[in-house]
């Protein structure tokens, strides 16, 4: 009682195509599956850049280091 069973969801399925038809779904598949693509590319790149950042960083205190050892 309560649950979703395999029943209900088939119904729901048959409901959905009717509504919007099967080039629409496929459309709206494409479109999702698009909009995942970019999402995890621009994950990637922000991490990437993170990690170029560091490793600015990390040469930029070396740098300084060698310096204050200069003086």
């Amino acid at each position: 009682m309560g649950g979703i069973g395999i029943w209900q969801l088939i119904i729901v399925l048959v409901i959905v195509l009717l509504l919007f038809g099967t080039k629409r779904l496929k459309n709206l598949g494409g479109d999702l599956g698009s909009a995942i693509k970019g999402f995890k590319g621009a994950v990637k790149e922000s991490e990437e850049d993170k990690q170029e950042s560091k490793t600015e960083q990390q040469q930029k205190n070396v740098e300084a280091d060698n310096a204050d050892k200069k003086d």
